[in-house]
C-alpha cells in the first residue's frame, strides 16, 4: 500500500454521502445505460408481491393468474390479485477484513467498501425501505437489523468506521485460520436474515471465496435479489515494481523477482481469478459489478446503475 492512499474513512464523511445517493437506481426498471439492463441483464426481481384476495375472472385478466382449485370449488373461474409490497428491505455486507487494507491510490479497498455501503443506505431510506447491514472483520460479524430511520443508518455507520479504523490501528489481534470469520460465515448469517424479498449487496474482494461461497449465494438469491460489489486495485491487476523491490502479502514478504514472466503471470492469474467469480455469479443470474480504489465511487455508480435522476 503506498503512502498517499486514504486509509480510513469517517462517520462525517459516510452521512455526507447522502447528497451522492442520486443519479442511479437499484430498481427492477434500469435505465438503458444501466449494467443491470439488456438482454442479459440479471434477475432483479423488485418488490415482492403479497396476495390481497380471489375475485371472479373478468375479461382481460391474466389467465396465469387463475386459480384452479378455487375455479374447481366454486365452479367458476377465480383469479388471485396480487399487490406490490411496499416495501423491499435491503441488507449490505461490508467486508473489513485485512486484505480490505490495500490500496495504490486515493484509497483502500476498505474505505471503497464503506463507500459504496453508505450509498446503497442512502438510497435504499431514500426509497422509503428499511436497511440494515452485517458488517464483518476476522474477528466478528455485527448485525444491524433493518429499520427506516437515519438513526438505525448512523449505527450501521459506526460499525463500518469501527472496524475500518481498527484496521489501520492495527490493534486487533488474528485469531488463529480455523477461527477467523469468512466471507461463508457472513452469507450464512445473511440467508438467516434474508429470508425473502430483500435486496443483499455483497461488498468485498472476495478474498476466501470457494465452493460453499456459491452454495450461500444460490441459496441466498433464490428468495432474494443480490447485487455483488467486488471491489478491486489496480495493483492488483496489474503488479508494478522494480526487480529486487520488497511486496508483502498478509505478513508474508518476498522479493520482485527478475523477467517480464513475473508480471504476466501474475496479471493472468487475477484475471483467471476474476473471470471465474463473473462466470459463477452469471450462472446464478447474479450482478457482479466491479468498483476501483483508483476512482470517486458515486461517479463509478452512477456509470453502473445508469445515469437518470432517481
Amino acid at each position: 500500500m503506498v503512502n498517499d492512499a486514504r486509509t480510513t474513512v469517517s462517520l462525517d464523511e459516510l452521512m455526507q454521502l447522502k447528497a451522492d445517493a442520486r443519479g442511479f437506481t437499484f430498481s427492477q426498471t434500469q435505465p438503458a445505460g444501466s449494467l443491470l439492463a439488456g438482454r442479459h441483464s440479471s434477475r432483479i426481481r423488485g418488490r415482492g408481491l403479497a396476495f390481497e384476495e380471489l375475485r371472479h375472472y373478468q375479461q382481460g385478466d391474466d389467465i396465469r393468474l387463475i386459480d384452479w382449485k378455487a375455479t374447481a370449488r366454486m365452479r367458476s373461474a377465480q383469479v388471485r390479485v396480487y399487490t406490490e409490497e411496499r416495501e423491499r428491505p435491503t441488507l449490505v455486507l461490508v467486508d473489513q477484513r485485512r486484505p480490505m487494507f490495500f490500496g495504490s491510490r486515493r484509497t483502500v479497498k476498505s474505505v471503497v467498501a464503506a463507500e459504496m455501503a453508505a450509498l446503497a443506505s442512502w438510497k435504499t431510506l431514500d426509497s422509503g425501505d428499511r436497511v440494515g447491514g452485517l458488517v464483518f472483520n476476522e474477528n466478528q460479524i455485527v448485525e444491524v437489523r433493518p429499520h427506516r430511520s437515519e438513526s438505525r443508518l448512523f449505527q450501521l455507520f459506526g460499525q463500518v468506521v469501527s472496524m475500518n479504523q481498527r484496521l489501520a490501528d492495527d490493534g486487533d489481534e488474528m485469531p488463529s485460520a480455523a477461527d477467523q470469520v469468512s466471507i461463508n460465515d457472513v452469507l450464512r448469517k445473511a440467508c438467516q436474515l434474508a429470508k425473502h424479498d430483500h435486496l443483499v449487496f455483497l461488498i468485498s474482494d472476495l478474498d476466501g471465496a470457494d465452493d460453499q461461497t456459491r452454495r450461500l449465494a444460490t441459496e441466498l438469491a433464490s428468495h432474494n435479489d443480490v447485487i455483488v460489489i467486488a471491489v478491486y486495485d489496480p495493483l492488483g491487476i496489474r503488479l508494478t515494481g522494480a526487480p529486487g523491490m520488497l511486496a508483502s502479502d498478509r505478513g508474508t514478504v518476498w522479493q520482485i523477482p527478475e523477467g517480464r514472466q513475473f508480471h504476466d503471470d501474475f496479471r493472468e492469474a487475477f484475471q483467471r481469478l476474476l473471470d471465474h467469480w463473473r462466470d459463477v455469479f452469471r450462472s446464478l443470474r447474479i450482478p457482479i459489478v466491479p468498483i476501483c480504489t483508483a476512482d470517486d465511487v458515486p461517479g463509478q455508480v452512477r456509470a453502473m446503475f445508469g445515469s437518470r435522476g432517481y
